[in-house]
């Protein structure tokens, strides 16, 4: 009977793939790695890491098309002290903003949070900029 079970090794099962990309991002930077390769690739991670390298948190990035759901190569800069994802991915309206920058990031002086807008992906001071609330996707600080 337990020669059923063992036909094939036991896989965990990836639950969100952007959650697994920033653990993996997470762990490199700590681990002092100048690169770290991400897979599986979603749109998701690459707009997440567009909002990352645009305010200087990760060099270059490039996106490997292996036809399958692809990966990414980033360039670390040692930048990152902590990214995240928030889940379950909670409303965010323009007045909770600060609320949650407040609870999340370390000080008012640096640090992004990341949401999904009407308006595309973007950091919540652009969201502010816009005047516009959407869902929560993660932080980096």
């Amino acid at each position: 009977a337990s020669s059923l079970y063992q036909s094939r090794p036991a896989t965990m099962v990836r639950m969100s793939v952007l959650a697994d990309a920033l653990k993996t991002l997470n762990n490199a930077e700590k681990a002092g790695k100048r690169q770290v390769l991400i897979r599986p690739c979603s749109k998701v991670i690459v707009k997440y890491l567009q909002v990352m390298q645009k305010h200087g948190y990760i060099g270059e990035f490039e996106i490997v098309d292996d036809h399958r759901s692809g990966k990414v190569v980033i360039d670390l800069i040692g930048r990152i002290n902590k990214c995240g994802v928030i889940s379950p991915r909670f409303d965010l309206k323009i007045g909770q903003i600060e609320q949650w920058t407040n609870n999340l990031l370390p000080s008012r002086q640096f640090g992004y949070i990341v949401m999904t807008t009407s308006l595309g992906i973007m950091d919540h001071e652009e969201a502010r900029r816009k005047s516009t609330g959407g869902k929560i996707l993660g932080f980096f600080y």
